[in-house]
């Protein structure tokens, strides 16, 4: 069995690779919306939408204030004043990686240094020398190599389920955040629900999570802000929705019970939250407002990770 310092660099390097995904993709969310003709409506700026979905805002707004779009690509790529900019989130997941050598695979460990290695290379190019669309792509290039070579190479023992257990929460939390996307700024008000724009913005998040083909595969026809919010939020077959997420989450955890003989009060949160997903119909969700069924999936996500921390990685069991 695990040391619990060695599960928490396991599950931080899950979750923080899991979130410079999500910052590239919002980044990208941004890329597309600055593109739209503006609604006239919605937050004052559409950057800023992407700072508030990040949770980043506030940091943010004490190192630059007004959100000009430069700064803002800035402070979510390259500067590591912001905890969750990439490169915040691979230098931490690399010396996670690099404190737990001996627990990693050599392909494992390759993958993560050598996309440290690279990110610093490519913060030494001149700002006017690197394309957004281009750094976005390289970080997801390097995420998914990343997870590739865990999938084939890790033992599944538990140190594998802290890793997958750190990158099913995040994820959760960032489809859930992506989604608030939304609401912040992509339906400015209610006239344009069901018009052209509206489906072109719903387009939009589901190109930004790479998941346009596999939606068209499982709904086919017209795309509607029902059947959108059904795949991001309900469909099990999608492999970044919510439900998908809480799922694996509450699996993850069920085999970390099982390995060390007993169940904590964080496989009972998670059960519960996938529980009242699972429960929920798109109808539910709208007559409860996306916004408001969207913060609290990331509330209940957030109390999921205190109680992994305080039973399993805090080195004070409970």
């Amino acid at each position: 069995m695990l040391l619990s310092r060695t599960a928490n660099n396991l599950y931080w390097i899950g979750r923080y690779m899991e979130r410079a995904e999500m910052t590239a993709r919002l980044l990208e969310v941004g890329s597309r919306i600055a593109l739209l003709p503006s609604a006239g409506h919605g937050y004052r700026n559409d950057w800023e939408s992407i700072l508030r979905a990040s949770g980043t805002a506030e940091g943010f707004a004490r190192k630059y204030g007004d959100p000009v779009q430069r700064n803002i690509e800035s402070y979510l790529f390259f500067d590591r004043d912001n905890p969750s900019s990439v490169i915040s989130c691979f230098e931490r997941a690399r010396e996670n990686g690099r404190i737990v050598r001996t627990a990693l695979t050599s392909q494992v460990w390759d993958a993560l240094n050598s996309a440290f290695q690279e990110l610093r290379a490519l913060e030494r190019q001149p700002r006017s020398t690197l394309e957004l669309s281009e750094i976005n792509e390289w970080t997801m290039r390097q995420t998914a190599l990343l997870r590739g070579a865990i999938d084939a190479t890790q033992l599944r023992g538990d140190g594998y389920d802290f890793l997958m257990l750190g990158y099913s929460l995040e994820r959760g939390d960032n489809t859930a955040r992506l989604l608030d996307v939304k609401y912040y700024v992509l339906l400015p008000k209610a006239d344009y629900v069901g018009s052209g724009l509206d489906s072109y913005q719903w387009l939009l998040l589901l190109r930004a999570l790479s998941a346009h083909r596999a939606f068209h595969w499982a709904y086919g026809g017209e795309i509607t802000a029902a059947k959108v919010a059904d795949f991001l939020i309900l469909n099990r077959r999608c492999p970044r929705s919510l439900l998908t997420s809480v799922t694996l989450s509450a699996d993850w955890l069920g085999r970390l019970a099982g390995t060390y003989g007993r169940r904590t009060p964080a496989q009972d949160a998670a059960d519960a939250l996938r529980d009242e997903v699972a429960g929920h119909s798109v109808e539910d969700i709208f007559d409860e407002g996306l916004h408001e069924f969207l913060s609290r999936f990331i509330v209940a996500t957030g109390e999921i990770a205190a109680q992994v921390h305080d039973c399993y990685l805090s080195g004070e069991a409970r």
